[in-house]
């Protein structure tokens, strides 16, 4: 569902009920009234423009639906994601009109789906456009220099722990590395083979390359290389490719609710 085009429309009935409000006013006969669905809708207008305005140039909420963020993020958590930061774009068709910063790596960044754009994707920005990246017998190298890496303690998952039919352990290896600005946590399943299975026929697939150890990749001028810090539970560019410049929504920075567990609340890293 395209929510932003479903506000835009939203946006425009109300203006135009507000402006026809507005007008019969100066004509209206004392004490009549407009129709109740004009006067509704010309009250809603202001409301809406407020929320179109925020949620397209300033922040947008999301929920986290799927566990290939963990332990960064977490199913249920309801993130704020920047809009400006990558710079300014037209709403509804995602155009960029002021640029500003660009995506580093180790940002954690909401985007559309390559393979559909009508879905919103979030994974950490691994590869920069031109950078070589190497993910092999799960270890992490950009530009022929290893990602830094310290082994922690092992990470419980705790859907395993519940008996979850998907999970191939309930003890995942947990590592903290140092990306770039940001030094974040990783996990790796020790059972699962370092290979990549499901890839896709993507764009530039050719700058790929597969074997049993993992994956190579140089990323294409104006695209991004992206990966889930729950490396072994994350569909992401080893599978289905680069994502273009013109995908990207915004930066992911603040968790601002998870009914479940309330003390995640401003806890992202």
């Amino acid at each position: 569902m395209n929510f932003a085009l479903i506000l835009f429309v939203l946006l425009l009935i109300t203006g135009a009920l507000y402006a026809i409000n507005f007008k019969a006013r100066k004509k209206r006969p004392k004490g009549a009234k407009e129709p109740l669905w004009v006067e509704w809708g010309a009250d809603f207008f202001p409301i809406i423009l407020i929320v179109f305005f925020l949620r397209s140039f300033v922040v947008e909420p999301f929920k986290i639906p799927s566990g290939s963020m963990i332990p960064t993020l977490l199913v249920g958590d309801f993130i704020l994601v920047n809009k400006y930061t990558y710079g300014i774009r037209l709403p509804v068709i995602n155009k960029k009109i002021i640029a500003l910063n660009e995506p580093q790596r180790g940002d954690v960044m909401v985007f559309r789906y390559p393979s559909d754009p009508s879905v919103d994707y979030i994974k950490r920005v691994i590869g920069l456009p031109g950078d070589v990246v190497a993910y092999q017998n799960k270890r992490l190298s950009v530009n022929g220099e290893p990602v830094e890496a310290t082994r922690l303690d092992d990470y419980i998952d705790l859907e395993c722990a519940k008996g979850a039919t998907q999970c191939a352990a309930r003890s995942l290896e947990q590592y903290s590395a140092k990306f770039g600005r940001v030094e974040h946590r990783l996990l790796n399943n020790p059972v699962v083979p370092a290979a990549v299975f499901d890839v896709e026929h993507f764009p530039y697939r050719d700058n790929c390359t597969y074997n049993a150890a993992g994956v190579s990749c140089k990323v294409p001028d104006g695209h991004y290389f992206m990966m889930g810090d729950n490396r072994d539970n994350s569909r992401d560019s080893r599978s289905w490719g680069f994502v273009p410049e013109e995908n990207i929504v915004g930066k992911a920075f603040f968790i601002w609710l998870n009914f479940s567990d309330p003390g995640r609340i401003g806890s992202f890293k």
